[in-house]
């Protein structure tokens, strides 16, 4: 309790505003500063939620959302954090908050985890290059929600001072929670009051929701529901899987999330030569490129090969089965689902996800029916949902879940 008490009090400190036209930095108390970087009108949100929808999607499906309600406003917020896995060195990061754009004595709140990206830009606090968030606007602020976002230790503006903490767990959870903290400083600000507080992630988005989940729960802080899709709940099973059983369905561009992954544990864990220890010598340094967004994707993919047995060295690729480096044992302590829940949670999968198998993505549901925590529902997205289908599904879902819950219906 004391815990909760502590937080409830950073949260009231007071904010100095400073007086500015509306797309001038405003700076607050304690490094946050926020900006209106521009408005979604309700042509542009309905456009989002068909037109750019169906572009979205790989597997056609009837799936739209619902006109939007109102417009938005979007701020991209500057605050700082720190990094716990160097020593809590401290960094300034970004993240978004969507506000809508109607009057409400208070608005329920969801905070968003991304999902994987291969460049430091595709994040929320640019949603033009970020369908994702952007479906998270139009389906949630577009209908009375304020959504916040935040885009990790390493992308957006602080990707061009420290690297990628991709999957890295302390790191994340102190991104999305000063965030949070620094979202509700901005809120007070505009004179803006929450209520209920809901979790949303895909992919790596749903292992940071976990991870986040993890850290408010630990505090006290109350979660109204979380929801995820595609959840890798743990990355040690995953990563093997991805070894030692390759399917047909695999997509390609699981070798970048490879890359990504050992090169952000060799900075972040002190795993100096792990990425040349990992990686055979002819992709090594393509590897390294992508990593630091030297290149992009579409660059790498020519040279990298089109399996992570291929990218990794015969030695250290079988280490995977029994654990037998620190590689993988870092990525099984950084397994995102056990523990007993107090949050009632659903979790979407599809079928014909491409980076995520249904084993994986519903990992948590029989351990919470073990250890008796809160409800924790598995959510089939259908056949044909792949790693996309199974986000927009989710998406749809969850608004719908959300929304009883609030008292929206």
């Amino acid at each position: 309790m004391a815990k909760f008490i502590s937080w409830m009090v950073l949260l009231l400190l007071p904010v100095v505003s400073l007086a500015a036209e509306n797309d001038a930095v405003i700076r607050l108390a304690n490094g946050v500063s926020y900006q209106l970087i521009g408005t979604y009108n309700q042509d542009r949100l309905n456009r989002i939620g068909t037109t750019e929808l169906q572009e979205f999607k790989t597997v056609k499906s009837d799936l739209a959302l619902a006109p939007a309600q109102n417009s938005v406003k979007l701020y991209r917020v500057s605050y700082r954090t720190v990094i716990p896995e160097r020593n809590n060195k401290p960094v300034d990061v970004t993240g978004l908050i969507a506000v809508p754009d109607k009057a409400a004595a208070r608005y329920p709140l969801v905070s968003y985890q991304h999902g994987t990206v291969f460049s430091r830009n595709e994040v929320p606090s640019f949603p033009e290059q970020s369908m994702e968030t952007r479906l998270m606007i139009a389906q949630f602020a577009g209908h009375g929600y304020i959504v916040i976002a935040a885009d990790y230790i390493g992308k957006g503006s602080s990707g061009a001072t420290v690297p990628d903490s991709y999957m890295v767990k302390e790191s994340t959870v102190q991104a999305c929670y000063d965030m949070l903290v620094a979202s509700q400083a901005v809120l007070a600000d505009l004179k803006l009051a929450t209520g209920d507080f809901f979790l949303s992630g895909w992919s790596q988005g749903a292992w940071s929701t976990m991870q986040f989940r993890n850290r408010l729960e630990s505090l006290g802080m109350p979660v109204k529901a979380a929801a995820a899709a595609s959840t890798p709940a743990d990355l040690y099973l995953l990563v093997s899987r991805w070894i030692n059983r390759r399917t047909t369905l695999d997509a390609d561009w699981l070798v970048g999330s490879a890359a990504l992954l050992v090169n952000s544990y060799e900075r972040y864990y002190g795993l100096p030569g792990l990425s040349s220890a990992a990686i055979k010598p002819q992709y090594w340094q393509t590897a390294r490129d992508f990593y630091e967004n030297r290149i992009g994707w579409s660059e790498a993919s020519k040279v990298l090969p089109k399996s992570i047995g291929e990218l990794f060295q015969q030695d250290f690729a079988a280490a995977s089965s029994l654990m037998a480096n620190r590689f993988y044992r870092q990525l099984h302590e950084n397994q995102a689902y056990q523990w007993r829940y107090t949050t009632p949670s659903r979790y979407y999968y599809g079928k014909a996800d491409e980076v995520i198998t249904p084993y994986i993505a519903t990992l948590p549901i029989a351990y919470q029916d073990t250890v008796g925590g809160a409800a924790a529902t598995a959510v089939f997205a259908g056949d044909q949902a792949d790693h996309r289908g199974t986000f927009i599904f989710g998406v749809l879902d969850q608004k719908a879940w959300f929304d009883s819950l609030a008292g929206k219906q």
